[in-house]
């Protein structure tokens, strides 16, 4: 039986794999808010803002093939843009002490809704500066650059105590993001990142990942769309950084280091950078099976100094658990199906021929190097 016996409309045929993430996170969603307790909401909470963040990268680490680290510094300064921008000026007395308040910024104060966007455009804004040079590199150059403006964010965040608080942890933001504001700004952003990928914009892109000479033989400027997939996905990236920010309500710099980009990197591979699906597959997967990870840590840890106020002495603390099976999890998958859990493609139309796309080129170390 193929899709024309069932006289489904083409449009239905290539929107399907957009309809069923939509389906399922709104059934995710609807179940935690009816039978879930406060615990589990806060955990799917988080685990839409990562749904976010890992589309954002898959915009442009998917459809580029370049491996960027730099995202969850972009994540960063939404985080703190939006803070910025949301709290009154009383409240950055409390928050930020040390910003001055003969500082425009700090008599700043918008809805919430608007200080995200704005933060988000700080953001794209400086991401559009940074990838005129940024983005003249290639593979391995480029993904070595990428971590670099990490590290110099995170630097920058550590020291700058009038925007930042610096190297000391944030508090009495508001708390505007809850279960049903992640997943409308989810919903919002994986269907923009599957019609980025079906517009001729992506299309290009994609192209000029697979063959940069045959892509610019029939002009197209390879360049340039790498550049706008680049801004586009940083403000994205953003946003959920606000959005994280509203939510937690308490961070620091280290919130937007290392570990965070570890995470959001595992997931895109785990569930596959070459498609939305792949993405959103993969940040539920890991968000889900690192808070449970969590759990084990915490309790064995517990079992340990219960055993040592008893008088037993145990020789190790279990530290890093999670990160270390996440880890070996990725491994795993890169070394048994390189193109992730989804093979680089989007869920299926399961009556018709298949209309997928090959398979994208993930990131690897030989085209890196």
């Amino acid at each position: 039986m193929n899709a024309r016996a069932l006289h489904v409309p083409r449009w239905v045929e290539r929107a399907f794999p957009l309809i069923v993430l939509v389906v399922g996170l709104l059934v995710i969603a609807a179940g935690t808010e009816l039978f879930a307790g406060r615990v589990f909401q806060r955990v799917v909470t988080v685990m839409f803002i990562n749904v976010i963040l890992v589309v954002a990268l898959q915009i442009f680490t998917g459809n580029s093939g370049l491996m960027s680290f730099a995202h969850v510094a972009f994540m960063a300064i939404g985080a703190y843009g939006s803070i910025w921008f949301s709290l009154s000026p009383r409240e950055k007395r409390l928050t930020l002490p040390d910003m001055p308040e003969t500082w425009l910024l700090h008599q700043a104060h918008f809805p919430f809704i608007p200080a995200l966007l704005a933060a988000g455009l700080i953001a794209a804004a400086v991401g559009a500066v940074l990838g005129v040079p940024l983005l003249r590199l290639r593979d391995a150059s480029f993904t070595i650059a990428s971590f670099a403006w990490l590290i110099i964010v995170h630097s920058v965040a550590l020291q700058w105590d009038a925007l930042t608080r610096g190297s000391r942890t944030v508090f009495g933001i508001p708390q505007y993001t809850g279960l049903w504001t992640a997943t409308g700004w989810m919903l919002l952003f994986v269907a923009l990142a599957f019609l980025f990928r079906e517009m001729p914009l992506g299309l290009k892109l994609r192209a000029a990942r697979d063959d940069e000479a045959a892509a610019w033989s029939i002009g197209i400027s390879s360049a340039w769309v790498r550049w706008v997939a680049w801004v586009f996905s940083i403000f994205v990236a953003a946003v959920a950084g606000g959005l994280w920010a509203h939510f937690i309500t308490t961070f620091s710099p280290n919130s937007f280091y290392l570990r965070q980009t570890f995470l959001i990197v595992a997931m895109l591979i785990i569930g596959g950078s070459g498609s939305v699906s792949g993405a959103v597959i993969g940040a539920v997967a890991v968000s889900l099976t690192s808070e449970a990870l969590r759990s084990v840590e915490n309790w064995l840890n517990l079992q340990r100094a219960a055993q040592t106020a008893l008088g037993q002495v145990i020789p190790f603390q279990l530290v890093g658990f999670t990160e270390i099976v996440i880890a070996l999890a990725m491994i795993a998958v890169l070394i048994l199906r390189p193109s992730g859990l989804t093979r680089g493609r989007e869920i299926r139309w399961p009556f018709g021929p298949k209309l997928d796309r090959p398979a994208a080129v993930e990131p690897t170390p030989e085209r890196a190097g």
